[in-house]
């Protein structure tokens, strides 16, 4: 990874760019805050891949780094793959965590069947070539909240193979684990590589 000297993750999300900056020790990541970027980018796309692309062109056009963007949703079967896209926004556009978790446990209600999956799209705009990086975890929604650590969805979200939440898992497994971490894996084989 000599060949990059700075990679901009375009977040804000402090949990995010922790848990990635983790993930590539190798490189020295910026947040849109480290490279004066203040603004709010409209996530608008109905895709992941394209609300992952929108945040990484933004930057890519406007501060002339190259840089990557992800975006993250939670997709539940039997809610025909919501909340999706809007997994941030689910409950309104104050994109709060416990609001979220509630509407949709509450959507869930009484299902049988619970089972969901997190998927990660990251976008890498590097000297203008733009890439694209997939991460999936599998799994079930529980019937409430459980544990501590995390954000989001962690708390409600067992992965398969597992009989604890993400929240309860703790940092240390979710990063090996996480539909964030296969995607990473996948850009950091992909940066190793160069």
């Amino acid at each position: 990874m000599q060949r990059i000297k700075k990679l901009v993750f375009a977040t804000n999300n402090a949990h995010k760019l922790s848990e990635v900056t983790a993930m590539l020790p190798d490189a020295e990541i910026e947040s849109l805050a480290g490279i004066g970027c203040f603004d709010d980018i409209p996530e608008t796309a109905e895709t992941l891949e394209g609300n992952a692309l929108i945040k990484a062109s933004y930057v890519y056009e406007r501060f002339g780094l190259d840089c990557f963007a992800d975006d993250t949703g939670l997709e539940v079967e039997v809610l025909g793959g919501a909340p999706g896209v809007y997994s941030a926004r689910y409950a309104g556009e104050d994109h709060n965590a416990q609001n979220n978790m509630k509407k949709l446990l509450a959507n869930l209600g009484n299902a049988t069947n619970r089972k969901a999956c997190f998927r990660t799209v990251i976008a890498l705009i590097e000297q203008g070539e733009v890439r694209y990086f997939e991460g999936r975890i599998d799994g079930v929604i529980t019937t409430e909240p459980s544990g501590d650590t995390g954000f989001g969805y962690d708390p409600v979200f067992v992965p398969d193979g597992f009989n604890q939440t993400f929240a309860e898992l703790g940092a240390d497994i979710k990063n090996k684990i996480s539909h964030r971490a296969l995607a990473v894996q996948k850009l950091v084989a992909y940066l190793s590589a160069q």
